[in-house]
């Protein structure tokens, strides 16, 4: 796409510059900064306050759980945001396409054939590899499948996604009546989203896709754009439609695959950074949103990790939480906006 069409795409895309800082609101530099602040000092707060014993002990474990903040911030708030450009749509988030699902009957399926024991027997980097590679194949057959032929409908996918992720359910739950009480209570515990079950062995590898996954779609931010303007405009601008949307979907697959595997199942998480990022940034152009985006998240999550170890002394519920508050703001923007 030619600069001359990346400025007509931003330009159309995006507001006018006057809504990016005027009304008497602050300029796009100065929100980024502030919420990058906010995030950096939340951050420092969580790694340093309140340290009581061996430094050397808390420091390493909280380090490891502010990595795998970084890794969940990037990877669910840049996915949420890249598929609802290129779905139109800010209700949808990436886990209707089945990612929790697919997650879900893995784990079910092991404990049902293996007994509970076989969790964290596996535990380690070669079940975080098969985990996602399983998700991204199963993303990847299903594009390829419907993306195969000139009919190839975005609508249709998520149609199907949405078909095959309670079809995917359904047997999950129907695998875990058969559980035994103790069994049942050992798989509960893997399904749901904990920050603090990820390893520190595993940030490298979740870090370098978070890191070449960031510069693809960087590189693609004046797409997503120009994707906004919908097919017709897209085409028009030169841009290779189909492609594009299998490249960004893919991208998104890995991305959901890789937190989901890493720290579980986190439905609405993403929604409400999305949400936040777009209110916040006060314009459409992903240059803006995407880093709004994950600034939010990190402030979220370290700020609200920082709040329930030392203010209500909760700290494993944090994930509990912010899918409770997401789910009920959900809810009231669904019913807001009176449709999907």
């Amino acid at each position: 796409m030619s600069e001359t069409h990346v400025a007509a795409a931003e330009a159309s895309a995006g507001p006018a510059p006057a809504r990016d800082g005027g009304r008497g609101g602050l300029p796009v530099p100065a929100r980024l900064a502030l919420v990058g602040g906010l995030a950096a000092a939340a951050s420092l707060c969580f790694l340093f306050l309140f340290i009581e014993g061996s430094f050397d002990f808390a420091f390493e474990r909280r380090l490891t759980l502010f990595g795998t903040m970084v890794v969940v911030a990037f990877t669910q708030a840049v996915g949420t945001v890249v598929f609802q450009s290129i779905t139109h749509n800010r209700i949808l988030t990436p886990s209707i396409m089945g990612f929790d699902a697919v997650y879900i009957l893995m784990q079910t399926l092991m404990v049902a054939l293996f007994g509970g024991g076989v969790l964290a027997v596996t535990d380690g980097m070669p079940k975080l590899v098969t985990q996602t590679l399983l998700m991204v194949g199963f993303t990847m057959l299903l594009f390829g499948w419907l993306f195969s032929g000139r009919s190839g409908s975005l609508h249709v996918l998520l149609l199907v996604g949405v078909v095959l992720g309670l079809a995917f359910r359904s047997l999950s739950d129907f695998l875990q009546r058969l559980l035994s009480p103790a069994e049942y209570d050992v798989l509960s515990a893997r399904l749901f989203g904990r920050l603090s079950s990820a390893e520190a062995a595993y940030l490298p590898l979740a870090g370098t896709v978070c890191l070449v996954v960031g510069v693809i779609v960087w590189r693609r931010r004046h797409r997503l754009d120009a994707l906004l303007l919908g097919r017709d405009a897209a085409t028009n601008l030169g841009i290779s439609y189909k492609r594009e949307l299998s490249v960004l979907l893919l991208l998104i697959s890995l991305l959901i695959a890789m937190s989901t595997a890493l720290a579980g199942p986190m439905t609405f998480f993403g929604f409400v950074t999305a949400m936040l990022a777009y209110q916040m940034a006060g314009t459409h152009r992903h240059a803006v949103v995407l880093p709004m985006a994950f600034l939010i998240g990190l402030l979220t999550l370290a700020g609200g990790q920082f709040l329930m170890e030392h203010v209500f002394y909760a700290s494993g519920m944090l994930t509990v939480v912010i899918e409770f508050v997401g789910g009920a703001v959900f809810l009231v923007h669904l019913l807001r906006k009176g449709t999907l």
